[in-house]
């Protein structure tokens, strides 16, 4: 996932459509985003993976338990020996008796038991290593559900900003159909008493119905606004309504935070990923070097043989329990070590691979970092440029309305032109949708801001 995938719903394009006002209770933006964050669907998939990782850490400590191994068998078969070498290649028995002369097929009962402990208790920070690498995964893990949390808390305020602006901008264009519904029965009127020319009539019809043309192409326009946030919130589609202060109020302040470039979210899980890899990286190294163990095993033994079965073949007995009864006992405690020099040529080459990729993650890392300075630059600009389009806007609305004003009257005397009202009518509508998007467009470049400076709070604070 690449820093400049991070934030696309944030640059707000011209909308041309809008959603009219719903009776539902009012949805802040705070609700919805801690809604998104309690129902998406990837959040909770990365919570579950950070219950796995912290699974993995115990698992990991327990790794360094000794081995306590409690074996038993009971046998029926026979005890012929030979001498001879033998090497332990595939599966054999391990029948123990003098080679007689001869085979014979006497078969007795015999058991084994056996208990086991074997403690590797010095490895050069092998099991250290192993757990520290899984203290690093959890880490990580947990940068990536707060990178991916504060990820989706920009995408839900954005398709909220979205669609708020596009039901303004509805409003702008039922004022519109208005207007042109006015003109029209006007034009109409006029032109059943012969004062101007019908073509006037039929302008004005397609004014009209360009009006409404524009309201259906708004409202399905909204729709696709509030599908999307329903979505980003993990609920069904539903008609919103939303908080209007974006559109009613400006920002209290726009430059005065300060931005700490290295705790951005993205960049501590970047961060993260580097640690795991030079974790990793240290236990191979210790992969390379030998290990200290202790043991201890104690044994019983029984059989249907006796001692005597040497010079007496018949001195045995097939009783099931006089077979399983153990009757000897030997126990050994010591201490080893054991070292494959062959693996020092491996884990030389498995721990230059994950310094590659280390060095694979730094770059990463800095190409992260810099996207994300030069989105912080760019968020400035466009609160610059948002600044002057709200000033702008107010004049830009009067004039226009006073420029229809003076068409409508004009037409109405006879002293101006269809062509002149709806050129107007136009001018009036667009400086509308103007205003409408003005302010919104300036929280949204604030937001744009509080993304790239990693921290929401830029934006929710105002």
């Amino acid at each position: 996932m690449k820093p400049n995938k991070y934030f696309p719903a944030l640059l707000l394009a011209v909308i041309l459509a809008g959603a009219g006002e719903s009776n539902a209770q009012v949805l802040t933006l705070q609700n919805a985003v801690e809604t998104a964050l309690s129902n998406y669907g990837s959040l909770k998939a990365k919570s579950s993976y950070i219950d796995a990782s912290k699974a993995t850490v115990l698992q990991s400590k327990k790794e360094y338990l000794p081995n306590l191994n409690l074996s038993a068998q009971q046998d029926y078969g026979t005890v012929n020996g030979q001498n001879g070498p033998l090497y332990g290649l595939g599966l054999s028995v391990a029948s123990s008796g003098l080679p007689l002369p001869q085979q014979n097929w006497n078969a007795a009962f015999g058991a084994l038991y056996l208990t086991n402990i074997n403690w590797d208790f010095f490895a050069f920070g092998r099991a250290r290593e192993r757990i520290n690498v899984s203290h690093s995964v959890v880490a990580r893990d947990e940068n990536d559900l707060a990178q991916e949390q504060f990820q989706h808390s920009i995408r839900v305020a954005a398709a909220y900003l979205n669609l708020l602006a596009a039901q303004r901008l509805t409003k702008s264009w039922e004022n519109n159909l208005t207007r042109a519904s006015a003109l029209k029965t006007v034009v109409v009127t006029r032109a059943k008493n012969g004062l101007i020319p019908g073509v006037d009539s039929s302008l004005a019809n397609a004014e009209v119905s360009n009006a409404k043309i524009s309201i259906t192409q708004a409202r399905d326009f909204e729709q696709e606004q509030a599908n999307t946030l329903a979505r980003l919130m993990g609920i069904t589609g539903q008609q919103f309504q939303l908080d209007t202060m974006f559109i009613a109020k400006m920002p209290r302040s726009l430059s005065d935070t300060a931005v700490k470039q290295e705790n951005h979210p993205v960049l501590k899980f970047y961060a993260s990923r580097i640690a795991v890899s030079e974790q990793q990286a240290k236990y191979y190294q210790t992969l390379g070097m030998p290990v200290f163990s202790l043991f201890g095993v104690f044994q019983g033994r029984g059989a249907g043989f006796s001692s005597s079965y040497a010079s007496n073949q018949h001195a045995y007995t097939k009783n099931y329990f006089e077979g399983i009864k153990p009757v000897r006992a030997n126990y050994l405690l010591g201490v080893g070590a054991t070292w494959n020099m062959t693996n020092i040529l491996r884990t030389r080459q498995q721990v230059l691979s994950q310094k590659f990729v280390s060095n694979a993650l730094k770059e990463e890392y800095n190409l992260a970092d810099q996207q994300i300075k030069n989105q912080l630059i760019l968020s400035e600009t466009k609160i610059t440029n948002a600044v002057a389009n709200f000033r702008e806007a107010p004049v830009q609305v009067q004039s226009a309305s006073d420029a229809y004003l003076q068409k409508s009257v004009l037409y109405k005397n006879g002293l101006s032109n269809i062509v002149d009202v709806t050129q107007s009518l136009y001018i009036l509508n667009r400086a509308e949708t103007n205003r409408d998007i003005a302010l919104n467009n300036l929280w949204q470049a604030l937001l744009l801001k509080a993304a790239a400076a990693g921290d929401f709070n830029i934006f929710l604070n105002q």
